[in-house]
């Protein structure tokens, strides 16, 4: 195989990682926990954006808020795992990947 056309090849690779990373980032998904009290959002890099709380919890043990707040973000990050998974499988429909390989890297 010709060295520059795999260097060329490496390149392009290299760019669709980045372009694949900048659109996860712009993923976000929900998760939520005590029926909707809590609501965790996070990012496609795992980031937390954004944390809601009803009322009504502050008038529970503060562990009861701690717990709910934990499993609030622990769903969202299951959440945005699997959207990031769908998003990447469309993203990737044509490139073959050996098996255990996740992008992005």
């Amino acid at each position: 195989m010709d060295f520059n056309k795999m260097l060329k090849q490496a390149q392009e690779m290299q760019e669709k990682v980045q372009e694949m990373k900048d659109k996860l980032k712009n993923i976000k998904a929900d998760g939520t926990s005590g029926g909707g009290l809590v609501v965790a959002t996070m990012n496609g890099s795992n980031e937390l954006v954004g944390i809601k709380i009803d009322d009504k919890v502050f008038r529970e043990e503060k562990g009861v808020l701690e717990d709910l707040i934990v499993a609030a973000i622990n769903n969202a990050k299951k959440a945005v795992e699997s959207k990031t998974q769908e998003e990447m499988s469309k993203l990737t429909g044509d490139l073959k990947l050996p098996p255990g390989i996740k992008l992005p890297f």
